[in-house]
């Protein structure tokens, strides 16, 4: 099988350790606002120095509280400003960081403070508390819960402590303890050293040179607690790029106006939602013509720019080959739509980052042509975020484009992805049978589908666990289809089934913001729910359509035949999705099994 390799562009030295940026900027720019957060809903400046007083503040406080190098110490809060102090003060005492989602159960809390033996934790909300406070007793390693917004009020260490813990650092040393939130199993905790995140930050940092820089403003709202926005914000701060922290998804547009960036990081299901919000106001508004006319013109236009093989340039200068007709319904439609949709994000925004989950093509395309190129990557908690990410002046919508420098790929003979290199962990956590299993002769078997084309850009085609095998042998991977079903706007999420079965059937679960303003357009009662429309000709014809398009991805074979609409949506909460939201389809499948069956009942 061939191996694909990029060099690194740079070098990790023996004392090199994420927390030394926060120092460097300390003494060589400290009046630079490295960050901003909210104080009574308005942002305020914070300095290099300033932010380097609270972890320094901070990281006594922890040395005081008995904290040795290598002890783990816990984080169970969502996005804000405080949980990267934190983070920063555990690793420059050579504290180890466990992050937990902030909307984990109390079993889940229980299973990760005890299996990384954490000797403090840190909460958020007095729910936290309570939760952590019932479990203490079974947590005979857990030393103390203290709320995150008590740092600076932790007794002091002698600070020339803090001196020798930051002098003995080595960049081989454990940084991170994370938890898969995997859609199967029981959580297995990925121990990541400074090395690898310096490997991902370092590497990020030469796949954007122009984006993530000095001057650049980055709002981090996706969970801490998961590696692709912590390592993306690790990445900021050591390149001097102002970051703010908010976990106000609700209230993220009106977020995005005043903070103003320049550059987003997200996952898929955020630009769905954003490009369905767009298209249902327009309908709303009357001009769904409009719209339909708009979102097809910009995916036109990035097609003809790839295939010319250019792109649009952060700089806003377009090449390529869109033809005179398309360049002039393109501008006509940039004054009417797409400067609208820009300015939803602030007006300042060039460019996105998306990980997490498959963007699909025409969202990537639809979002270029409007002039916000999103540069799509691949990793996993286990490759400390992206071991491969379209780039400025090297994106092609589509795939999870190239290899992030110092590190290699192939694939297998089965179509597995292997991944090698400086992002790549060791091992999982007191667990060598699923390390054994996971790393073969030096490759992490990351459990994808994948391929490779001519220019090496890596393209994912599925997960191996998830590959459906009709009756008839024929081998499905379910994410085309799933992806294409989820760009319709009625659509929240798609679950294909057909293991064993004849033919290939799925469960759609209804979006609740876009179903009310459905029902409003087809005279449907206000109240009604989708249990109570679910099997409505109108709704049924709506879903069938986004159906026959989805089918137009696949062969015959692989289509859809059947389908059932769900009563209610997935979430979190309900637990058909992780914190990352991806399908749990064991939950799925077992929660709605009497609906799987219903497909195949003649």
């Amino acid at each position: 099988m061939r191996e694909y390799s990029v060099p690194a562009s740079f070098t990790i030295g023996e004392h090199d350790n994420v927390a030394s940026s926060v120092y460097s900027h300390e003494r060589t720019d400290p009046d630079y606002v490295i960050a901003q957060r909210l104080v009574d809903g308005a942002w305020t400046d914070i300095t290099c120095a300033e932010i380097a007083a609270q972890i320094r503040s901070a990281a006594l406080g922890l040395i005081a509280e008995g904290v040795q190098a290598g002890d783990r110490v816990a984080i169970l809060s969502a996005t804000r400003y405080e949980w990267v102090v934190l983070d920063y003060a555990i690793l420059s005492i050579g504290g180890v960081t466990v992050p937990i989602y902030e909307t984990s159960s109390a079993e889940q809390v229980r299973w990760v403070l005890e299996d990384s033996g954490a000797v403090l934790v840190f909460t958020e909300t007095e729910a936290h508390a309570q939760m952590v406070g019932e479990l203490h007793d079974a947590l005979p390693a857990l030393r103390k819960a203290l709320h995150i917004e008590s740092l600076g009020e932790l007794a002091a260490a002698d600070p020339a402590e803090l001196d020798r813990r930051l002098e003995q650092l080595r960049s081989s040393d454990p940084a991170t303890l994370i938890y898969t939130s995997g859609t199967t199993g029981r959580p297995k905790g990925v121990q990541l050293t400074h090395a690898n995140l310096l490997s991902e930050t370092r590497g990020a940092t030469a796949c954007f040179p122009t984006l993530l820089r000095q001057n650049e403003r980055l709002l981090v709202f996706l969970p801490l607690a998961h590696v692709l926005a912590r390592a993306l914000s690790m990445t900021a701060f050591a390149n001097k790029v102002t970051l703010g922290y908010s976990s106000d998804i609700k209230n993220l547009v009106p977020m995005l106006q005043v903070f103003k960036p320049t550059i987003v990081v997200s996952v898929p299901r955020v630009f769905e939602k954003v490009y369905n919000t767009a298209e249902l106001n327009a309908r709303d508004g009357g001009k769904a013509r409009i719209f339909e006319l708009a979102a097809k013109t910009a995916i036109a236009y990035s097609e003809a720019l790839q295939a010319g093989g250019q792109e649009r340039s952060d700089t806003g200068n377009r090449r390529g080959s869109p033809n005179l007709v398309l360049k002039a319904a393109h501008a006509v439609f940039d004054r009417l739509v797409y400067g609208k949709l820009r300015a939803a994000l602030g007006g300042d925004c060039r460019a996105a980052i998306s990980g997490g989950a498959p963007l699909g093509k025409r969202l990537g395309h639809f979002y270029r042509g409007v002039g916000l190129s999103i540069y799509e990557g691949y990793g996993l908690t286990e490759t400390s975020a992206a071991i491969t990410v379209n780039r400025i002046g090297e994106l092609k919508v589509g795939s999870v484009g190239k290899l992030v420098p110092g590190n290699s790929m192939k694939i297998a003979d089965d179509g597995e992805l292997l991944v090698s290199g400086g992002v790549v962990f060791d091992g999982y956590w007191r667990n060598e049978k699923a390390t054994a299993e996971a790393i073969v002769d030096g490759w992490f078997h990351t459990g994808d589908l994948a391929s490779v084309d001519a220019d090496g850009f890596l393209s994912i085609t599925g997960r191996k666990k998830e590959i459906i095998v009709t009756a008839g042998g024929k081998n499905v991977a379910p994410a085309v289809l799933e992806d294409a079903l989820r760009a319709h706007q009625l659509i929240s999420q798609a679950m294909a089934v057909g293991d064993n079965q004849p033919f290939i059937g799925v469960l759609i679960a209804i979006d609740p913001e876009s179903f009310a303003l459905w029902k409003s357009h087809h005279g449907k009662p206000a109240g009604a729910t989708v249990s109570e429309l679910r099997e409505d000709p109108d709704l049924v014809a709506e879903i069938e359509l986004a159906i026959k398009d989805a089918n137009q991805h696949v062969s015959h074979a692989e289509s859809i035949r059947k389908f059932r609409i769900l009563p209610c949506d997935f979430t979190e909460q309900t637990g058909e999705l992780t914190p990352t939201l991806k399908v749990k389809r064991n939950v799925v499948a077992e929660k709605f099994a009497d609906d799987i069956a219903a497909i195949y009942t003649k």
